[in-house]
């Protein structure tokens, strides 16, 4: 079972990794562009899915003992994967909106 927990990680994991990315190609585009520097936000949603892996993590080895709806676990488990999400999706709208409204 724990092997399937561990494996269940990968996919936050490689969420927070896109996130790495897109702050890395949004900071050259806004190096170019002179923007402000707000893909300082990918990294910090980054981050807070990379908090969430771990505990997540250490909930597999039962290092993290929680109860069911213990409301700490609930922001571990839940709520931070939810903020990166909705913090990746405004800032990639912010930034690269621009390629919608690109037209011939």
């Amino acid at each position: 079972m724990e092997l399937a927990a561990l494996l269940g990680l990968l996919g936050p994991l490689s969420f927070a990794v896109a996130l790495m990315v897109m702050g890395g190609l949004s900071r050259r585009l806004g190096a170019q562009t002179r923007a402000r520097p707000y893909y300082v936000g990918f990294y910090a949603a980054a981050i807070l899915m990379l908090v969430s892996v771990a505990a997540q993590l250490l909930n597999t080895f039962n290092l993290l003992p929680h109860n069911e709806g213990d409301l700490l676990w609930v922001l571990l488990d839940e709520g931070l994967p939810a903020i990166a999400v909705t913090i990746g999706v405004v800032l990639a709208w912010r930034y690269w909106s621009w390629l919608l409204a690109e037209r011939d």
